[in-house]
């Protein structure tokens, strides 16, 4: 039963992305994408209920499905569902139909990869699987062919095929380090790796960790490695950022995650946690500064995954039941919320015309329902109360409240109460102030497929906020042994 609905998962987005290609029409390609998005997620929403503390192998073990794969797949698969219904909507109103039929076939293809990464059980088909995500993106993010669009591509190709490199070497050394255990040839897998961890030489074991931390890292967007991810999630069609920050980063922090699993097994201490939460910290910072002086409003989004990839990063970095369970329990919110973030986003800037901030104002004016939708996600995304992010940020603070990470904890604090000030403010502006003249009202009407996304996205972080369900507190807290072992 898992592996069907695994294969249901995965298949369903290459079907559509080939019958796309062969379609060629912009309205069939718009419906096999959603109903290739409506499979994926029915398959993997009942995966977590179905897997146990033995992970289901298939493909002669070369794919796993353990508790921590089918929570990241059933993230980007709600992702994915929630993407493709906006993009029915908005890509209509880019006025590219004899186009359309090509961005479908992308963007299933980038749900595809998407989906496909985090059960790769052969680390260096893991690596594959993540470099596949960044050439077919690349692409999406380059779609509307402006000049900003196509610079922010090369960027981001540039950057993190960079940053891939290293985790490449990370990748080689582990195997390196393993044969001196495993013989001169053996099949890498993550379990693999983990149960010889202890008899491997820790020297290289960090080496190859923090070589896989700053590679994928680049990838999930920590700072200082996250230079290519405000222009790209910028620049690209809406439907395209809310995948790159919603699910793609989730996907690449799997694997930062399994690594630190490998390295906190082969007994290194507290050293591979307090790296992860080092760049976690940093990336807090970094994202609080620019979001305070940001001036356009799809980079505020982005600045904001930087930051709460950084909140993720802590959470995994302190460890424990509270540490891991709250990061996770985090991921599934953030996806859903930055989700209706872009989505907002995007609206409002096909709306006025604009990416200014400063351009944008009397949003509750011309669109009370949509404005106020985005503004419950925008007090949402800075981690304030009733909503889901706020109780998997309280539980990675309560996670870090120990000797060795406290430091972390009050900076986390202290920065996300500046974020809070700094994020609303743009708000304040956009939904607040009056037009100097220079701007009246929106050009543009939205169709439902721009809100009905926006619903499905704020609903659950609202319930999720006020309700942590028994079942899901369990699920999440029994994956934290796998990945804190050796921790002191």
């Amino acid at each position: 039963m898992p592996g069907a609905l695994l294969l249901a998962v995965t298949a369903s987005p290459l079907a559509a992305a080939i019958l796309c290609l062969a379609a060629r029409q912009p309205r069939l390609s718009e419906g096999l994408n959603l109903a290739a998005a409506i499979v994926s997620f029915t398959a993997a929403l009942p995966l977590p209920f179905l897997i146990g503390a033995p992970p289901a192998l298939f493909c002669d073990g070369y794919v796993i499905l353990d508790r921590a794969a089918a929570w990241v797949t059933l993230c980007s698969a709600i992702v994915y569902l929630l993407a493709s219904i906006y993009a029915v909507g908005y890509m209509r109103l880019l006025d590219e139909d004899n186009r359309l039929f090509g961005f479908y076939a992308l963007f299933a293809g980038f749900g595809c990869t998407i989906l496909v990464a985090p059960v790769m059980n052969h680390i260096a088909l893991y690596w594959i699987a993540i470099e596949l995500t960044t050439l077919v993106s690349t692409f999406l993010v380059a779609f509307e062919r402006a000049a900003e669009s196509i610079e922010a591509a090369w960027k981001y190709i540039i950057v993190v095929s960079a940053g891939i490199s290293l985790a490449l070497l990370g990748t080689l050394l582990l195997y390196w380090s393993g044969s001196f255990v495993l013989g001169p040839s053996y099949t890498m897998t993550w379990a693999a790796m983990s149960g010889a961890a202890a008899r491997l030489n820790p020297l290289l074991v960090m080496l190859s960790f923090l070589l896989a931390l700053v590679g994928y890292g680049s990838k999930v967007g920590l700072a200082p490695m996250h230079t290519w991810l405000p222009d790209a999630h910028s620049e690209g069609p809406a439907p395209v950022s809310a995948m790159l920050s919603g699910a793609l980063l989730n996907t690449a922090m799997i694997g930062i995650v399994r690594f630190l699993g490998i390295a906190r097994a082969a007994g290194l201490g507290r050293a591979p946690g307090l790296a992860l939460v080092g760049f976690g910290a940093l990336s807090l910072f970094i994202a609080g500064l620019f979001i305070v002086r940001q001036q356009g409003v799809k980079r505020l989004m982005a600045y904001s995954s930087v930051e709460h990839m950084g909140v993720m990063a802590l959470g995994f970095g302190f460890g424990g039941p509270l540490g891991i369970a709250g990061a996770l329990y985090h991921m599934l919110n953030h996806s859903l919320n930055k989700s209706l973030m872009f989505f907002g986003a995007g609206n409002m800037m096909r709306a006025y015309g604009t990416k200014d901030i400063a351009a944008i104002t009397g949003v509750l004016r011309y669109f009370p329902v949509q404005g106020v939708l985005w503004l419950a996600g925008a007090v949402a995304i800075t981690g304030a109360p009733p909503f889901g992010l706020f109780l998997s940020e309280f539980t990675i603070m309560r996670a870090g409240l120990q000797p060795s990470f406290a430091w972390a904890v009050y900076l986390m604090a202290a920065l996300l109460i500046v974020i809070f000030i700094g994020f609303l403010n743009h708000f304040r502006h956009m939904y607040y102030s009056r037009s100097d003249g220079s701007t009246g009202a929106p050009a543009r009407r939205l169709s439902a497929w721009c809100a009905v996304p926006m619903w499905l996205a704020l609903a659950p972080v609202l319930v999720l906020g006020v309700w942590w369900p028994g079942a899901i507190w369990n699920y999440l807290a029994a994956i934290a042994p796998s990945l804190s072992a050796g921790m002191p």
